[in-house]
């Protein structure tokens, strides 16, 4: 018997968290290089990166996925952001530039703990006009696809939406709730890992404060996975007996990421709402 994962087949189950934002014109990727905080036009067509819009002052709006089918049709593939605010907040800075924006209703994304067919790494599967496209979602953790477009789905959608959202924290992929919205510089969430942004590339919003932290060596605090016996909540406070270290800012049951101190003592007891928090090595994998 062979120890090849298998490829995914009809073992889909239904992401409702996760839309799609097409972008689409002549000047769909020099328009999302110039709003993005990764290097969009370093990635080759037919391929795909972990991107994100930033405020002003540097901290992560929206986190997603940037599929490349060429220069004039891009895909956000959102798992946590309101779809159709991105959309009306990026309208306000087209101008002159050639780039349409639509949320995607047609496309329903779906999961599968299985092995892509032939998606692999960075590399899309399908073509966007026939509107069925997968892309490879695994890490160490084991083999993941992520299906967009219509197909078979089966399986209990809130159970398997959360054993997607663990697996994502395991990993370091921070699942932001609107409450975590525009509270975190990329380095906090320690996005470096994931290669998600670029301090090399040219100016785009909140680049001046991502390149001074990381030129500067400024970084203070990151992602640490923690693990609780109940269910955790965005937004809770991390403490050291009576003392305030971070807070949670994605959670699915009982496994959580925090921002927290990058120094501190090895050892200390974190707790939230008086409950033991255990630390958790992250996995890797995920980057693209």
């Amino acid at each position: 018997m062979s120890d090849k994962p298998q490829p995914a087949s009809d073992a889909f189950s239904p992401l409702p968290d996760h839309r799609v934002l097409a972008l689409s014109g002549r000047d769909a990727a020099v328009f999302a290089q110039a709003q993005c905080m990764n290097d969009v036009a370093g990635l080759a067509p037919g391929h795909w990166q972990w991107n994100g819009w930033l405020t002003p002052k540097g901290r992560v709006i929206a986190l997603f996925a940037l599929l490349k089918f060429d220069p004039q049709t891009l895909w956000l593939l959102l798992p946590d952001a309101d779809a159709d605010a991105l959309a009306e907040q990026l309208r306000r800075y087209v101008f002159r530039s050639k780039v349409a924006f639509a949320v995607r209703e047609d496309l329903p994304v779906a999961g599968a703990f299985a092995a892509p067919a032939h998606a692999t790494g960075a590399r899309i599967d399908g073509d966007p006009a026939q509107a069925r496209v997968e892309l490879d979602f695994g890490g160490d953790g084991g083999a993941r696809t992520l299906r967009i477009g219509p197909g078979p789905q089966a399986g209990d959608a809130p159970a398997f939406a959360q054993r997607w959202a663990a697996f994502d924290l395991a990993h370091g992929l921070p699942r932001l709730p609107a409450s975590q919205a525009g509270q975190w510089t990329p380095q906090q969430l320690s996005l470096e890992r994931l290669h998600a942004f670029s301090v090399k590339k040219g100016c785009y919003p909140g680049q001046e404060i991502v390149a001074r932290t990381h030129f500067l060596g400024q970084a203070k605090r990151g992602l640490v996975l923690l693990e609780s016996e109940r269910p955790l909540a965005a937004g809770s406070e991390v403490r050291e007996g009576e003392r305030v270290l971070g807070s949670v800012v994605g959670a699915a049951g009982p496994l959580a990421l925090a921002v927290l101190p990058l120094q501190r003592e090895a050892g200390a007891g974190l707790q939230v709402d008086g409950g033991a928090l255990r630390e958790r090595p992250l996995r890797g994998g995920l980057a693209r």
